[in-house]
């Protein structure tokens, strides 16, 4: 009787854990198809014949040739700003990129390596534009701008306006954040006793960190700089708050776009953007778990 129970009971545990990891693996199918989906769908019909996006007329390429155009010259005017906003894109994207990238790095390294007052209040500083909402860190950006311009005119007499300028500074202000954190992991992940044996051999700070802790950091740094880059691509929020005439991203132009009519051609446009931008963060992916 004592056997028969224990069957039963080994049996029963068993059938719990096929139900429960059977459930389980439901969910994440379900959790999975939930977020990518609409992906897919919007990846599908940039390939539609119809303009309208509600209704399937046929595969075709014209939507991604119409965009192409543009390269060759005998593109039309929306197609132009479309390329003009791409090319603002990957200004504002480059330069916030390169700027973020460097300050990002010496603060990783600072934080991670020097014990300095203020240094809790400094992480949680570098945490917040990670952890508060975009358009919380847009207004904030947008009330500094207006202020900071108002002083200046009123001091010299020159009127500012937002720009470029403006959405590149404001770009730098979330990134720094992402390379900090990223290079800092990174340097907590590196040997000691690397840089004491370098330091052993009669190297002095400066040659120990050209020689051996810049190499090994490397591809932290690459992986916040392809993610800084990706974040700066995609951002819509802080741009919008940011930027002025003459000052349209790609993520500005296509919200307009959208206002005014959906067709295919703001699919294509978004599909373009989603594969450059899983291009960058798998390979800010890669680095960042790469191994020396």
């Amino acid at each position: 009787m004592i056997t028969s129970s224990l069957e039963k009971n080994q049996k029963l545990d068993r059938w719990t854990r096929i139900i429960g990891q059977r459930l389980l693996e439901l969910t994440a199918i379900l959790s999975i198809i939930f977020l990518y989906l609409p992906i897919i769908i919007l990846v599908i019909y940039s390939f539609n014949e119809s303009r309208l996006n509600a209704v399937w007329r046929g595969f075709t390429l014209k939507w991604y040739q119409s965009l192409f155009e543009g390269v060759a010259g005998q593109a039309d005017i929306a197609t132009q700003q479309i390329w003009n906003a791409l090319f603002n894109s990957l200004w504002v994207g480059g330069i916030s990129t390169l700027a973020a990238t460097v300050m990002g790095t010496l603060i990783g390294l600072a934080m991670e390596r020097f014990r300095f007052q203020g240094k809790s209040a400094l992480e949680a500083l570098l945490f917040l534009p990670i952890i508060i909402p975009d358009i919380t860190m847009g207004i904030s950006l947008l009330i500094f701008f207006s202020l900071l311009f108002q002083l200046i005119q009123t001091l010299t007499g020159v009127r500012l306006v937002l720009g470029l300028p403006t959405v590149i500074i404001g770009h730098i202000a979330f990134n720094i954040s992402y390379v900090a954190v990223i290079v800092r992991t990174r340097i907590a992940e590196l040997d000691p006793t690397l840089e004491e044996a370098a330091l052993d051999l009669g190297a002095n700070e400066w040659r120990t960190f050209y020689r051996i802790t810049l190499p090994l950091i490397v591809p932290g740094i690459i992986s916040g700089a392809l993610l800084a880059f990706t974040l700066s691509l995609d951002d819509f929020v802080i741009t919008f708050f940011t930027a002025g005439v003459g000052a349209t991203t790609l993520p500005v132009f296509i919200y307009g776009m959208i206002k005014l009519s959906v067709t295919p051609a703001i699919n294509a446009i978004s599909t373009l953007m989603l594969v450059a931008s899983l291009v960058i963060l798998v390979s800010s992916l890669a680095l960042q778990r790469q191994k020396t």
